[in-house]
């Protein structure tokens, strides 16, 4: 193709995806966007790129959360902005892999890539803003593939004697083929790192490589296998450690991931002819797919496992090269979900169509080669219309994607079973103050699994919130007996007893809170409002103090806070220890500069302390923010008369004078 067509069929594809997914660039931010960015300390809290790259907060995706950080400091949590770079990192996904497919002589390069990009099973990740960790690895997943295709003709051309040696074939010195091959193999190399730290299911790129090593040669030596192995290398150390976070991080470890090795075997089996039928027939799409019992002592259960050899063994007997590639490529680039690794998913089910993001490339490429094929009018016909039916359909499901709502109700019309989904629709109407309608969904999720800690106390919460504290006590409990360190339960029931006028029992409940999370802020301010009620002023501030810590700086803690140390103040002002008065005045300063009545009394305390000259900057303070406040006025002039600021203090007693004869009687 000329520059000019190449560019043309590269911006008709880029076209055709924007506006296959513009309809997703509406929508909100989903479930575990809170996760990675709403509700995330390192991107809107005090944590940041150094605690990104360094800490267990990055989770294992620390360049995807850098993008997010980058974002957040040009937009905000404006969710427009972080939609698009996800379609514009599937948009140069898309124009990759074509070019991938064209360098790897694929007939039909450019179809495979629109068969790819427009097909309704992206939806899921191009849509869901948390799942630029596939669109953004992706990008760099091909790019390694393009510089690795490169170096293998740098290399493939430097094979002659003479050229190995550093000389061209008419004399001349040249530089060593190992440095000519350089540049392309250190920047697929590159590129792979760079996938790795934005999601570490790229760690099959070797895999991929080395089958581009075997299309492009038609076979695979002993040769080959050095140049691959810092890749591996790369690969083994990020799936190590993704396997120990989705255990003891991620929390992928319990009865939901207790499958025997034959049970992961017939998971597996399944799985793959399960991708492969949404990618021929993706009808119905289910952002949660039923959870399947698997019966290992059954034969049938391995008819998948069964029929993925024989599949293999075809393609190997006929020597269907092309077919074999596809075939290994997705095998592989699914084997990291096929069940046989803990992944905290398989919690809901052992299938997401966001699993075959990459995957689904072979089998894609594999049907456009095939058209290809075709004849040119029926290649034509056939090409088109897959790609206008595929760009339909996923206009039709970008809208499920739009709001929490939406994508949960979608989710139960097609599995009703769907624990998950009940539990999360009913927090969003919880939010949205359908405060009824979220009692049915935390019930139907209830009636699937009736000891689910979480949603019990979610439940018990909403009741405690509609005023029915009495009705939310056994809920609580029942949270407590399935999930018996639960701090967040027992801080919950401890707002019940409040409510129910049980104080000591309710303080009970917030001080085990924090004996099983020292750091928790609900409950350290929870206990604080309490202690605060029974005038016990200097332990109710310093729980306050440490509920401002884990907030974060919470206005509502911080307005606690200032009014115990207040209170506290004002007791000990009635007694004249005004020293003491002072010093407890200043923090309440230090955390409220714009409240009138803390700088009022500070400055009260600090002159009756024998300190006026540090008493004048609070009462020009409190002046400023509560002019028509007589006794302010009056306060300050006595100060300034004692400081021998005789204009000043009259000035000051005269408003005051004014400001009393004009207050009403």
């Amino acid at each position: 193709m000329s520059r000019s067509r190449t560019l043309a069929a590269g911006l008709i594809l880029a076209l055709a995806i924007v506006a296959a997914y513009a309809a997703s660039l509406r929508g909100a931010f989903l479930w575990d966007d809170d996760l990675h960015i709403t509700a995330n300390p390192t991107i809107i809290g005090p944590l940041g790129l150094k605690e990104i790259w360094t800490t267990a907060r990055a989770n294992y995706f620390p360049l995807v959360l850098t993008n997010f950080w980058a974002q957040h400091a040009l937009w905000g949590l404006d969710p427009l902005g972080y939609r698009l770079v996800t379609l514009a990192c599937h948009v140069i996904a898309a124009l990759l892999l074509w070019r991938v497919l064209f360098r790897l002589g694929v007939p039909g390069a450019w179809l495979g890539a629109a068969l790819w990009a427009l097909h309704p099973v992206q939806v899921e990740s191009v849509a869901w803003i948390c799942e630029l960790k596939n669109t953004q690895s992706a990008v760099f997943f091909l790019a390694a593939i393009l510089f690795w295709l490169r170096w293998l003709e740098v290399r493939r051309g430097s094979d002659s004697p003479l050229k190995a040696e550093g000389y061209s074939e008419g004399g001349s010195q040249t530089r060593p083929a190992i440095r000519v091959a350089s540049a392309p193999y250190l920047l697929s190399l590159l590129c792979a790192l760079l996938a790795l730290l934005s999601k570490p299911s790229t760690v099959m790129l070797p895999v991929a490589l080395a089958l581009c090593a075997w299309w492009r040669s038609g076979r695979f030596t002993s040769r080959d296998l050095p140049p691959l192995a810092p890749f591996l290398a790369l690969s083994v150390a990020v799936a190590g450690w993704t396997i120990w976070e989705q255990k003891f991080n991620s929390g992928a470890i319990g009865p939901e991931w207790s499958q025997t090795f034959p049970e992961r075997i017939a998971i597996a089996g399944r799985a793959v002819w399960f991708y492969l039928g949404k990618l021929g027939w993706p009808e119905p799409l289910i952002f949660i797919y039923p959870r399947w019992m698997i019966d290992a002592g059954s034969a049938t259960a391995f008819l998948g496992a069964a029929g993925i050899g024989a599949t293999l063994a075809l393609f190997a007997w006929r020597k269907w090269q092309g077919a074999m590639l596809a075939a290994l490529y997705f095998g592989a680039l699914l084997f990291p979900v096929l069940g046989f690794f803990n992944v905290y998913f398989f919690r809901y089910s052992f299938v997401g169509d966001h699993f075959q993001y990459l995957a689904s490339m072979g089998p894609l490429a594999l049907l456009a080669a095939a058209v290809a094929r075709l004849p040119r009018r029926l290649r034509v016909g056939a090409g088109g219309a897959l790609v206008v039916v595929l760009a339909v359909l996923t206009v039709r499901q970008t809208p499920v994607y739009a709001t929490n709502e939406a994508l949960w109700r979608h989710t139960l019309a097609r599995n009703p079973a769907a624990f998950m989904a009940w539990a999360n629709l009913g927090d969003t109407l919880r939010l949205a103050g359908r405060y009824d309608e979220a009692m049915v969904a935390y019930r139907s999720g209830l009636a699937l699994r009736p000891d689910d800690a979480p949603v019990l106390n979610d439940l018990g919460n909403l009741l405690v919130l509609t005023g029915r504290p009495a009705d939310a006590v056994p809920h609580f409990e029942r949270a407590l007996a399935a999930r018996p360190g639960y701090a967040e339960a027992h801080c919950n029931l401890g707002n019940a007893l409040r409510d129910l006028g049980r104080t000591d029992e309710a303080i009970g409940q917030f001080r085990r809170a924090l004996e099983l999370e020292p750091a928790y802020g609900g409950a350290h301010n929870n206990l604080g409002i309490q202690l605060a009620e029974a005038g016990r002023f200097a332990e109710a501030a310093t729980h306050f103090e440490a509920a401002l810590r884990a907030s974060s700086g919470d206005a509502k803690i911080r307005d606690n806070l200032v009014r115990a140390l207040h209170r506290q103040a004002v007791a000990l002002i009635a007694a004249q220890q005004w020293p003491d008065a002072a010093t407890l005045l200043r923090r309440a300063s230090d955390h409220a500069p714009d409240s009138a009545a803390v700088r009022m009394a500070l400055a009260v305390a600090l002159a009756q302390a024998g300190q006026l000259d540090a008493a004048v900057p609070h009462f020009e303070a409190a002046v400023r923010l509560n002019p028509r406040d007589a006794e302010v006025r009056e306060n300050f002039g006595r100060v300034l008369g004692a400081l021998r600021r005789p204009r000043e203090a009259y000035e000051q007693l005269e408003e005051a004078a004014r400001l009393r004869r004009e207050a009403p009687r």
